[in-house]
């Protein structure tokens, strides 16, 4: 049985706890994708590295990882973040795994040689960014993980051609294994019920998004949520089965997204009660 793909986010106001009780209780295989953003801004701020965004020419914005950030990247992400997960999972009875997109070529990027970013309404370019996008997915690590039981905890970031780490975004991460794993669900996590149809009304969730038809779904979307909708609809078009985007800080917050919480893209997917 092809695995689900499992995205938690990596924001602070996430109740890590309440969601792996529930994700320790899931009698199918899985494999879980995580972020760690906050804990790489604090880490940053807290030894003098100011965390720098910048804003690209097409209006996304994005983490400026230099030389000196992916070390802290590092620490954040495979380090702190990745083993305490492993840790919380262990102690829940799970055979958790930690790895990065790194290990065993898992992940592999395609680095951006420099990016172009607008700042005081200037454009200009940049070098020695170590970021990336996602060039290809090498399963086996993973199958063989899941073939004997265990349960693969990954993390950026990619691997370059040349070995390097590269920062690449979570959520693309994960939909491409969802792609090559053929997951029949991708879930992401984060600390809102999905995508809201009014931001100030957490009640307002829209509960589903035909991938065909993504103009209502992307008009709703704000901020990094645009980038999630148009990676759902991505994954689902290459083959996995439905996206679902919901909290994880409900009760039993795996629970619920499989059932009817969230926000669904998918083809032939439902409202809830219908």
């Amino acid at each position: 049985m092809a695995p689900l793909v499992i995205k938690l986010g990596g924001s602070a106001k996430i109740d890590l706890g309440n969601f792996l009780d529930d994700l320790a209780t899931l009698n199918q295989p899985y494999v879980l994708v995580h972020g760690a953003h906050d804990e790489l801004d604090l880490l940053s701020r807290n030894l003098g590295h100011e965390p720098r965004l910048v804003t690209s020419a097409t209006g996304q914005v994005s983490r400026y990882t230099d030389a000196a950030t992916m070390d802290l990247f590092l620490m954040a992400y495979c380090g702190k973040v990745n083993k305490r997960i492993v840790s919380a999972l262990l102690r829940r009875g799970v055979r958790a795994v930690g790895l990065s997109g790194m290990d065993g070529g898992i992940i592999q990027a395609r680095r951006k040689p420099r990016i172009r970013v607008v700042e005081n309404g200037k454009t200009k370019l940049l070098d020695g960014d170590f970021a990336g996008s996602v060039e290809r997915v090498d399963t086996s690590l993973v199958d063989l993980l899941l073939g004997t039981g265990y349960v693969p905890v990954l993390t950026p970031p990619a691997a370059g051609r040349e070995g390097e780490p590269l920062n690449v975004d979570g959520d693309k991460l994960a939909m491409e294994l969802a792609v090559a794993l053929g997951a029949p669900k991708l879930l992401i996590f984060s600390d809102t019920a999905g995508l809201l149809a009014r931001l100030d009304d957490p009640d307002s969730t829209i509960a589903r998004i035909d991938p065909d038809d993504l103009e209502a779904g992307l008009n709703a979307a704000q901020g990094k949520m645009k980038k999630k909708i148009i990676a759902a609809a991505d994954a689902v078009s290459r083959g996995v089965g439905e996206v679902i985007l919901a909290s994880a800080n409900v009760p039993r917050p795996v629970r619920a997204a499989l059932g009817r919480a969230g926000t669904r893209v998918g083809r032939g997917v439902y409202a809830a009660g219908n």
